[in-house]
């Protein structure tokens, strides 16, 4: 795994350093080795993690031949089919992991290598003679590559902050992409909270010539559904999951698997223990003493597999928390309303002591229909039959819970939710921010997608699958994993499995009250029945308890009427949420997460309206 920066100069001359900024400014997704390339209009570079070919692999790589050089973040599982392939059309290799057999693909089939890779990439490639970068993304977006054009100027990075070590890339703030962000919890590609910077697209490339780009896709994903019975479906996820696990585990360098004691992650847990040679390590992280708490199941999952099992138990009083959450938002890049990103940086951290790399089951549930979401958007079409806001008023009058997720907090939210249209209720139930706080409607660009699903449940997956993963779950999981060097490997996302539950029928996906019903029976009879049963358990934290006790300093320090002007938010409106909070009226923990980390974002980088 690695980290990329670059920017062209046409026509002027480099600023002195900017490309040694940008490459310190992530060395943390790197920090085995690093390099840069510079030509008359080109400089870039990158930092790498040594995962495969310990002793070779050396970026930026260049092919003396044709003077074309590749800076690559990433890994591509098919690279041993690919060089032999390529062995056979008379290529040779001088080294033996995946970064030169991707430089050596763009050289026999251009573009049209990338829909050949299978893996989690972002990568850059310059070719001297023709003076054309060509940047690419994975389908998925599990890796980032960020963008800002400046005239006739690209720049691109790894991260956010690689961007910002050139003085030509500006610090200000989108107030659409804040208005997304107050929306959705997260900012969609290809939009960013700094102003003019973007995101590349999931499965798309960019072309730049002497000052001219272009975007094109390489992969759409297609929602066909076709008819299939369970026991084929069943069979057919069974080989793909064991395929796509198979390639997952290969490294040079210690490996283990992320584990929550959902169904999601002991299935990856499954099949990894039946391929990896020797023991497997398995890292969880506890909340001793809450309801909310997996402990009893990983350890059950872990114990049935015998696997070498760590866990971190996060306990607020004894964890310096406001000095951790500071640092997230260093590492974030961008601010997000998720507080899944607390736990997940404690368990990045644990993890690395022992390993490199980490399998997870990230993508799943919205692959199959994971979401409580998709309950909801169920039993919203029933109760809008109905004059809502008599059982609104009820809910208002539930006691207000300090639980992760009580009783009061879904039904206000369920409720409100079922207020407003179908797809306006599903993307209302992933946010934080109360509906009466959206300062303006969606943008009517967003999402943009050539695929049109055939039913509404479909495209409530298909919307999660296009922003929501690789924008709020797969940027969660980069960004903190990286801060720790710790390379991890979402198995569900391999386009093939991507492409079988695309061509589900949505009954083998939610039946009834069923999420994620044909991987359920898929692991039926291969995991311990505790797991198979119990329902999704989100991996985030008490917010709404630790904002009223622990954390209450740090957000009355960071979320007040100086940071809310900063950002052109509506304080009275803010200030109400915190007094509702305080006074155990609402729960409005996440919420409140995402303004805090919107302040320490715009504090830590500068960042003005």
């Amino acid at each position: 795994m690695c980290g990329i920066a670059g920017f062209t100069h046409r026509d002027e001359a480099p600023p002195e350093g900017a490309l040694r900024r940008a490459i310190a400014s992530i060395r943390h997704r790197g920090p085995d080795q690093n390099g840069v390339y510079e030509s008359g209009c080109l400089s870039m570079g990158a930092v790498r993690l040594k995962i495969q070919d310990l002793s070779g692999g050396a970026q930026p790589m260049t092919d003396a031949a044709s003077e074309t050089t590749i800076v690559f973040n990433g890994e591509v599982y098919n690279f041993r089919e690919l060089r032999a392939e390529l062995e056979s059309l008379g290529h040779r290799f001088e080294s033996h992991g995946d970064t030169e057999v991707v430089l050596r693909a763009f050289l026999e089939w251009d573009t049209g290598c990338f829909a050949r890779l299978r893996g989690m990439f972002a990568l850059a490639l310059w070719d001297e003679r023709s003076r054309r970068l060509v940047l690419a993304r994975d389908r998925m977006g599990i890796k980032p590559l960020y963008l800002f054009a400046r005239g006739a100027n690209l720049h691109f990075a790894s991260e956010l902050k690689a961007l910002f070590a050139h003085p030509s890339v500006p610090r200000a703030l989108d107030p659409d992409a804040l208005n997304l962000f107050l929306r959705l919890n997260y900012i969609p590609t290809a939009r960013t909270l700094a102003s003019g910077v973007t995101k590349l697209r999931p499965g798309c490339y960019l072309e730049w010539r002497e000052g001219v780009t272009r975007t094109e896709p390489y992969w759409q994903l297609r929602f066909a559904p076709r008819p299939l019975a369970l026991d084929d479906a069943k069979a057919e996820l069974d080989h793909l999951l064991r395929e796509s696990v198979r390639e997952h585990l290969v490294s040079d360098v210690p490996l283990g698997v992320w584990l929550s004691g959902g169904l999601d992650s002991s299935a990856i847990t499954h099949y990894a223990s039946a391929l990896f040679p020797g023991r497997l390590k398995t890292f969880s992280v506890s909340f001793s003493g809450r309801s909310f708490d997996e402990s009893p199941y990983f350890r059950t999952v872990a114990a049935h597999y015998g696997t070498d099992h760590s866990e971190f138990d996060l306990q607020p009083e004894k964890d310096d928390l406001p000095a951790v959450i500071e640092r997230l938002a260093h590492f974030s890049d961008e601010p997000s309303a998720d507080a899944g990103a607390l736990p997940v940086w404690y368990l990045s951290q644990m993890c690395r002591r022992q390993v490199t790399v980490a399998l997870s089951g990230e993508g799943a549930d919205e692959l199959f229909g994971g979401y409580i979401t998709y309950r909801a958007d169920r039993y919203a079409r029933r109760v809008r039959r109905f004059p809502l806001a008599p059982a609104r008023a009820l809910a208002r009058l539930l006691p207000v819970s300090d639980e992760k997720v009580g009783l009061d907090y879904k039904a206000r939210r369920f409720l409100d939710g079922a207020a407003l249209p179908p797809m306006e209720a599903h993307l209302y139930w992933n946010g934080a921010f109360p509906a009466s706080h959206f300062p303006a409607p969606l943008p009517r660009d967003w999402p943009l997608d050539g695929s049109a699903p055939p039913s509404e449940d479909g495209a409530f997956l298909h919307l999660d699958q296009l922003a929501y993963l690789p924008d709020d779950i797969l940027n969660k999981c980069d960004r903190m994993s990286m801060a720790h060097s710790l390379e991890v490997r979402p198995a569900f996302l391999d386009h093939r499995i991507v492409e079988f539950a695309a061509a589900l029928p949505h009954s083998l996906k939610i039946r009834g009250r069923t999420l994620k019903f044909l991987l359920r029976e898929l692991m039926r009879d291969k995991l311990p029945p505790a797991v198979t049963r119990r329902s999704k358990q989100g991996f985030d934290i008490p917010a709404h308890h630790w904002f009223r006790t622990v954390l209450r300093p740090m957000l009355r320090d960071h979320v007040n009427e100086r940071s809310a002007s900063a950002a052109g938010l509506d304080w009275p409106r803010i200030r109400a949420l915190l007094e509702e909070h305080d006074a155990r009226r609402a729960n409005h923990g996440y919420a409140l997460w995402g303004l805090l980390m919107l302040s320490l974002w715009m504090k830590e980088w500068k960042i003005t309206r």
